[in-house]
């Protein structure tokens, strides 16, 4: 475990560490990473012929309701030539599929109806040809991590839990609206596999892309212009506890502002150090961080003691400045996460790689912003990369640090 702890500790550091030097020495520019780089968004209608195959034996199949509209993300698109990029895509649909069924030979027992969860998460490498300035098309191609949470019930397994890779293709069509936009028709398929019980996926969606350009000499001067301090690096030390209760969390996390996440799993207490490095940041308005986390926690009900290690990028925006302090509010998601045990509570958090988020407001002072106050609610879970992703509930967390260029 010591090993395994030093391993992860290193790779984290050394990542952070290696972010382009050129970046650094002008934190106003987009690093280069992101020079290149783009996003995608995409809604349409899924579909995978779920029925009577999936059922496990010692159960009758009723019926199976199975909602269409589905969301593509391109989380992070590369062009690596002007028509060859590698892309990272995760797809699910917004509601779960439904199964009506019956255990055999019980007469008596009434229909009952559950969900399976599905969700896609896929690497593919695109092809791209211009017909003319305006349109071009493209093909893609790849694989997607499958993940399938199904159900039990007393005779066992009804759909039973899945993982596995597929290979997938795709192809589509695309208007350019200018340098950054981009208007999209696309689809996806993927065969089904026997072996999980698994049909084909189809996908059809629409939506836009938007591309990350460097800024010209006159965007960058007006960054300087502005005069606003950022600080280049951040040590914080956290302490979470739940005196407080979770109010945050649940009214961020409530149907009516879902906004961020909850989890089965709750805190208790717990403490972090965490490190932050500025890569790039806008006249005044937005800043991108990179950072990494060691935190300890103990759980609510059960006392669980458990650590996590992280790696996370941090999304700020300036809400004002003033002579004291300036003051901003941020969003961290999805920051690769180690954690030591998949099971508290009794709760069932996947695997031992999850996922870190985090939200908060906090503010810097002093005449060089060299200090720092911070409050923020936080979550893990696997994101459905694995059948079973209860998810834990991190409480307030109030944050001290201090920030040095």
């Amino acid at each position: 475990m010591n090993r395994r702890i030093k391993t992860l500790t290193g790779i984290l550091l050394a990542l952070i560490f290696t972010v382009d030097a050129e970046a650094q020495k002008n934190l106003g520019q987009l690093p280069p990473l992101f020079c290149k780089a783009y996003i995608e968004v995409n809604i349409g209608s899924i579909n995978y012929p779920f029925g009577a195959a999936s059922i496990e034996p010692g159960y009758s199949y009723l019926s199976t309701e199975v909602p269409h509209t589905a969301v593509r993300l391109i989380l992070l698109g590369y062009d690596f030539t002007k028509n060859f990029s590698v892309r990272v895509s995760y797809m699910r649909p917004v509601r779960w599929v439904k199964y009506d069924y019956t255990l055999d030979g019980d007469l008596s027992m009434q229909p009952r109806a559950r969900t399976i969860w599905m969700n896609e998460a896929g690497l593919f490498a695109k092809r791209q040809f211009h017909l003319n300035k305006s349109f071009s098309v493209y093909t893609e191609g790849g694989f997607n991590i499958i993940t399938r949470h199904g159900f039990s019930d007393e005779a066992g397994p009804v759909v039973s839990h899945a993982k596995f890779s597929s290979p997938a293709v795709g192809a589509g069509v695309k208007y350019h609206v200018g340098d950054h936009w981009g208007l999209s028709l696309s689809t996806l398929a993927s065969p089904g596999n026997r072996k999980y019980k698994q049909p084909y996926t189809t996908f059809v969606g629409t939506g836009f892309s938007y591309n990350f350009l460097p800024f010209n000499e006159r965007q960058l001067a007006k960054t300087i212009k502005r005069g606003y301090i950022f600080p280049k690096q951040i040590l914080q030390f956290g302490f979470a506890t739940n005196v407080l209760g979770y109010s945050v969390n649940n009214a961020v996390s409530s149907n009516k502002f879902p906004i961020f996440w909850g989890g089965d799993a709750q805190v208790h207490h717990g403490f972090s150090f965490t490190y932050q490095r500025n890569v790039f940041h806008g006249a005044r308005a937005f800043a991108l961080d990179w950072g990494a986390n060691a935190s300890f926690w103990t759980t609510d009900i059960k006392k669980d003691n458990f650590y996590t290690l992280s790696l996370f990028p941090v999304f700020k925006v300036m809400l004002f400045h003033s002579k004291p302090m300036d003051a901003y509010f941020y969003y961290s998601v999805a920051g690769p996460t180690y954690i030591s045990k998949t099971i508290l509570d009794d709760n069932r958090m996947g695997e031992h790689f999850t996922f870190q988020d985090n939200m908060g407001t906090g503010v810097y002072f002093g005449a060089k912003r060299n200090y720092n106050a911070e409050i923020r609610i936080g979550h893990y879970s696997n994101g459905n990369l694995y059948p079973y992703n209860e998810a834990a509930k991190i409480p307030l967390t109030f944050c001290f640090g201090y920030a040095f260029q």
